[in-house]
């Protein structure tokens, strides 16, 4: 806007399209900057399920490409006839039997799966034998890790005690329990699950020690001024407190109980999902153990996620 100069000139002239006040001359807003002028369009609403979709796509196409490229790659690499290891179109030549028909002698109900004794079958099978042994060994590590990283992470006389003993024996290789375990037993089946238990329960302990060692003070000062019970401590205080430091304790363990498995059937024999890889070698099946190293890849992410899952769901209902 132009004001009229003291000598009683007028400001700038009105021809250029402008309008003229007493005031002085307004100019029009340009009409190019107008023309630039543009606005996003807005978006249709996208339904929920249709945005879970590609929520779900945009976190496993990394992978899936991330896949592709090392299959192929892989064949790239081993394709050759005169190659000492195969290559993924050998193993779906070689071992397609066993990749098609996993549960090959498997019978699965409702509440219970058998197994047939002897003859073929297939690697879930194995696998299934497998989780049932770390089924039983990893919940007892589970219940009796918890309660002593609770016992010597709230008393220092037992964490004195029991923290330098614990150090020493979560150094000792799973392995090197299975003579000791096998010599208390005399059984494959129960030396399996000791060994299970022995390596698990170390990692549950010193987490979950760790996690109510680090209650803030406040948390406790609050549960003496409202006066409360040990079980409404533990459900109200320290279970909160101590979820992310107990639940990473619990992943580490399964992941441990896993390794410990194949461990200790490719030792013992028998079944599971070890004995089938040692099996394998021994019968220069290489494609059979890679296989069989995917199947236990597999089952070992599943589940450190079933855990970490039980993790989120108990931190939020805690």
């Amino acid at each position: 806007m132009a004001s009229p100069s003291p000598n009683g000139k007028k400001g700038p002239s009105a021809s250029a399209g402008g309008s003229t006040t007493e005031l002085g001359v307004i100019l029009p807003y340009p009409e190019e900057a107008i023309a630039r002028r543009s606005f996003e369009p807005v978006a249709a609403p996208v339904h929920p399920l249709m945005r879970r979709m590609r929520g779900m796509a945009a976190s496993m196409l990394p992978t899936l490409v991330m896949l592709v490229g090392l299959l192929a790659f892989w064949q790239l690499l081993c394709g050759s006839p005169d190659a000492v290891f195969p290559s993924p179109l050998k193993v779906w030549q070689e071992s397609h039997d066993v990749i098609v028909h996993p549960f090959k002698g498997v019978d699965i109900g409702l509440t219970h799966f058998s197994i047939q004794n002897g003859g073929d079958v297939g690697i879930a099978g194995h696998v299934l034998t497998s989780l049932s042994r770390v089924l039983i060994g990893y919940s007892m590590a589970a219940v009796v890790g918890v309660a002593l990283g609770i016992l010597i992470g709230q008393s220092v006389f037992a964490f004195r005690a029991l923290d330098p003993l614990f150090q020493v024996l979560r150094t000792v290789p799973p392995l090197a329990w299975l003579p000791i375990s096998l010599a208390i037993f005399q059984q494959a089946q129960p030396s399996a699950i000791f060994l299970i238990f022995i390596t698990a329960i170390w990692p549950v302990i010193l987490n979950t020690a760790a996690g109510v060692q680090t209650i803030p003070a406040a948390y406790r000062n609050v549960a003496k001024v409202l006066a409360l019970n040990p079980f409404e401590y533990f459900t109200r205080i320290m279970l909160p407190a101590t979820v992310p430091h107990m639940f990473t304790g619990l992943r580490i363990g399964v992941g441990m109980s896993w390794l410990a498995i194949v461990a200790a059937e490719m030792v013992q024999g028998g079944t599971g999902v070890g004995f089938f890889i040692w099996d394998s070698y021994n019968s220069s099946l290489l494609t059979d153990t890679i296989v069989a190293l995917i199947w236990i890849g597999i089952v070992g992410f599943a589940l450190d996620r079933i855990v970490a899952f039980a993790g989120r769901v108990i931190g939020r209902a805690s």
